[in-house]
């Protein structure tokens, strides 16, 4: 379960909308801004796994409805924006956190895969929020992107998933001074390794390739889903009122590089 250890009602009278909220990361999200006291709206393109992970909130006693919305289909991604606001009001958050990925060098590649994980990532971001702007309650919304290291950092046999992730930074920059005057922001979180994730589980399918990965970052240990949630709900509030254009790392140190080594100490 994740829980937010931010003030209880910190987003009451809110609306979000979490595209690709059916799990993992997003659903830790969506879940942390509804127990905040947030209304929540969740896409997916399953219509049965959105609707699962809209009553694992609704459940709560919280307020959630799940529709099924490809991210890469501008027309749907509006069309559910506009069911929310009809149910839900004006939107004040909007969380794009869609995407797709797989382990493969580029010649190992082909141009579809290459293109659907682009197509996933950064058009199916572009889609979420340009599609948002007309629904926002603005000014004081929030935008906020889910990106990685990978946006920043190149990475062998993910040159498909670091071209999508530098795209969805630069992004988030040019919004941010295009939508700033409008009074809305626009920021990214770049999660770190993240324990209980599909991701991690494929990266490091054994106990000795995880204690490899935690060897090489500075805090020595996975995130959770958590850390996410909480950098979520404070870029959502008055506490980052002053923010925009940001891309926040949420990763114990893994931009930074291989940490590996033994500490000197102080």
């Amino acid at each position: 379960m994740v829980s937010s250890g931010l003030k209880d009602g910190v987003l009451t009278g809110k609306v979000a909308f979490v595209a690709g909220g059916s799990s993992g990361i997003n659903l830790g999200v969506a879940q942390a801004f509804a127990r905040a006291g947030a209304r929540v709206a969740l896409i997916s393109r399953s219509l049965e796994k959105i609707e699962a992970a809209a009553k694992t909130i609704t459940d709560e006693g919280h307020e959630a409805i799940g529709m099924a919305a490809d991210v890469r289909d501008y027309t749907a991604v509006e069309q559910a924006l506009r069911q929310t606001a009809d149910r839900f009001g004006k939107i004040d958050i909007v969380l794009s956190g869609a995407a797709g990925n797989f382990v493969a060098p580029a010649l190992g590649m082909s141009a579809n895969g290459f293109k659907t994980v682009v197509d996933i990532d950064l058009i199916g971001t572009f889609n979420v929020l340009r599609a948002s702007f007309e629904f926002l309650n603005r000014p004081g919304a929030s935008l906020i992107s889910i990106t990685a290291g990978q946006g920043a950092r190149p990475s062998m046999f993910q040159a498909h998933v670091c071209a999508a992730k530098a795209g969805i930074n630069m992004l988030t920059k040019c919004l941010a001074m295009e939508w700033g005057p409008a009074g809305v922001r626009v920021n990214a979180i770049s999660p770190g390794p993240i324990e209980d994730t599909e991701g991690m589980r494929r990266l490091a399918p054994s106990a000795e390739a995880e204690q490899h990965i935690k060897s090489r970052i500075a805090l020595r240990d996975y995130g959770a889903k958590a850390d996410i949630a909480e950098a979520a709900i404070f870029l959502s509030t008055a506490s980052a009122k002053y923010i925009t254009g940001t891309i926040l790392n949420v990763d114990g140190g893994s931009e930074l590089g291989d940490a590996g080594g033994t500490a000197i100490p102080g």
